[in-house]
């Protein structure tokens, strides 16, 4: 992840599930009832309440139950839940705005007037805002967004109309019952009384579409810039992203299809069975991010690898950064299918090389060999690190070869990092120092394990789920270990359902384990750990302590399973969907770049929108 893509990341902090319609509903009652009584004066409490309640309350349920059938109507998809939740939102911004307006009356020698026109003027305020969130969410045409974002503003008009007796001023018929449907001054408190005349509602119809409007054209300049760079709209990628993280829907997939590519990936097998033929453990390496976040495209990838698995599974992170990302989760099959194809190509050996640790620079590669195998498990710790790109992948896997290896397991232990601090956030990308050193350091450690002899090995396993949940940072994976033991020497290969680790922690997980000659930290970089905060590392938010006893109570019983088995791994290459090179930075600079100008803009625009309602409220 670059900076720029942690500032993005970042913004998630700021999203939240919506919450249920009877909890948003009830907030809202509240506040409608506290605004009854500060607003009216009646002669007991509990009928300011009611009368809260009646011209507030009312039109926010109205607004609550009809908004969504109305935009599914007209083709949009806005829910029960968010439109409740508008309309709620929408009656804070009318109390507050009231509240400001009584404030100003309070101090200065305006009069009651210049609360009946605020009011006129948060009406058409929150038909613009509301209009903004449906036409984002649903992209219905701005038309038809325009009908069920009216229905609050309409129907606290139309409350006005009938309370305030404005009926009155025109001489029309239809009988003492049509008369008392549409005038009900008598009803209404003081307040209301005869405070609105045509002329306002006439005003108010005129400044609804003026900040309609404006609100129309602020959305078409925002969106510009995503459709010269990635040609998509940006309110795509806002409905979908909201609605994952909201909802669970799977709108964001959709959106992320448009900009994809696609792209050839290895997938690598590396199996253990036991004497008998029946699969110990598998581990299963694709050359994929598992991103971007929660469940989207990959982001659960390590799940559901374990879970297609005879044996007990291990998916370690590969090299590949978010470019490879996929679209959709249905591209996870296609994985999953070529896991299948290599798996059944494995030649089975039952002698392995004692590992070998190669230090180069800041990297650090452990490897070991199966037969013409090889295994190499890379971290930077304790420096800071976070993806190593494709690109710097392949080219390792090819200096292996170089040295005679067949098929090559590369695993980015991602162990070691400080969360989204620093401009680069230790991307190791072509070119770059690291780069040249993790490549030299597979290739040392490919030389020392081609002369190495082999050994009889031995397997054991353990794994706990744990009660650690994805917002302590562990997966539904937990813990998993596997002791690899070859002539007289142990190994403990450490795998956490995790994004990267905390400074500091991997070191302090080595340091508590005994009995073994090397052991490595890995994480599987599942993003379902970073459906809401963008960096939610292992060890951020459990505790250290307990993480590392549960990990060397996993080693003993993992040294205590051990028994003889064969290994062997192979590869298979699947066609799958992605982001692609270079898009993921695009996506999240057009995203940063909207964001900071968007604030900015939309400040000028509703200074510029103040200053013409004051004017009109001035000259009429």
């Amino acid at each position: 992840m670059s900076a720029t893509q942690g500032e993005l990341a970042d913004l998630s902090k700021y999203i939240f599930r919506t919450p249920s319609w009877y909890a948003t509903m009830g907030v809202g009652m509240l506040i409608a009832a506290f605004a009854g009584v500060a607003a009216f004066d009646s002669r007991y409490i509990f009928e300011d309440v009611w009368l809260g309640l009646f011209y507030l309350g009312l039109p926010t349920i109205i607004a609550s139950v009809t908004t969504s059938p109305l935009d599914r109507l007209v083709g949009g998809q806005l829910t029960f839940n968010r439109s409740t939740l508008l309309a709620t939102v929408s009656l804070f911004l009318v109390v507050a705005v009231l509240t400001g307006a009584a404030i100003v009356t309070a101090i200065t020698p305006l009069g009651q007037n210049f609360v009946y026109d605020v009011l006129i003027g948060v009406l058409a305020f929150i038909f613009a805002f509301r209009f903004l969130v449906v036409h984002a969410v649903s992209r219905t045409h701005a038309l038809a967004s325009a009908v069920p974002a009216s229905v609050q503003t309409l129907t606290a008009g139309a409350f006005l109309f009938v309370y305030s007796g404005t009926i009155n001023y025109f001489a029309v018929g239809g009988g003492p019952y049509f008369r008392a449907l549409l005038s009900r001054p008598d009803r209404a408190p003081p307040e209301l009384t005869y405070a609105f005349v045509p002329q306002d509602f006439l005003l108010l119809i005129g400044m609804s579409v003026l900040y309609c409007g404006v609100a129309y054209g602020f959305l078409r300049i925002m969106d510009r810039p995503w459709r010269r760079s990635l040609d998509v709209s940006s309110l795509d990628f806002l409905r979908g992203f909201i609605g994952h993280i909201a909802e669970g829907s799977r709108e964001l997939e959709d959106f992320f299809e448009k900009i994809g590519e696609e792209a050839v990936v290895p997938v690598t097998v590396m199996a253990f069975e036991r004497e008998d033929g029946t699969e110990k453990a598998r581990w299963v390496l694709p050359m994929i991010h598992p991103g971007p976040m929660g469940d989207i495209g990959g982001g659960n990838l390590p799940q559901r690898v374990a879970e297609s698995a005879e044996g007990l599974a291990f998916p370690p992170h590969a090299t590949a950064g978010h470019d490879f990302n996929l679209v959709t989760e249905r591209e996870v099959e296609t994985l999953i299918d070529a896991a299948d194809r290599a798996h059944e190509r494995i030649d089975f050996v039952d002698r392995a090389t004692p590992v070998t640790r190669v230090e180069h620079g800041e990297a650090s590669v452990l490897g070991q060999r199966f037969d013409d195998d090889g295994l190499f498990v890379t971290t930077f710790a304790p420096g800071f690190a976070d993806d190593v790109e494709y690109a710097v992948g392949l080219a390792a896997g090819s200096e292996a070869r170089v040295q005679g290896l067949d098929e090559v397991f590369l695993v980015d232990a991602h162990n070691s990092n400080n969360g989204l601090k620093g401009q680069h956030l230790g991307h190791v990308v072509p070119g770059s120092r690291r780069s040249f050193e993790l490549m030299q350091a597979v290739s040392e450690a490919a030389a020392e394990l081609v002369e190495a002899e082999t050994e009889p090995i031995r397997l054991g396993t353990a794994w706990d789920r744990t009660n650690w949940r994805p917002e302590d940072g562990i997966g539904p994976l937990g813990i998993r270990v596997a002791v690899l033991e070859s002539g007289d020497q142990s190994v403990a290969y450490v795998l956490i359902d995790g994004n990267n680790m905390e400074p500091g922690l991997r070191g302090d997980i080595r340091e508590a384990i005994d009995g073994m000659d090397e052991i490595e930290i890995m994480t599987t970089d599942t993003h379902i750990v970073n459906t809401v905060r963008s960096t939610n590392q292992v060890g951020a938010a459990l505790d250290r302590s307990a993480l590392v006893d549960r990990v060397t109570e996993l080693v003993d019983r993992a040294h205590d399973d051990l028994e003889p088995v064969r290994a062997g791994m192979a590869s298979a290459t699947a066609e799958v969907t992605v982001f692609g090179n270079d898009r993921t930075e695009t996506l999240a600079s057009q995203a940063n770049a909207v964001i900071s100008m968007g604030g900015g803009l939309a400040a000028a625009i509703m200074v510029a929108v103040i200053a013409v309602s004051l004017l009109i409220f001035f000259l009429t």
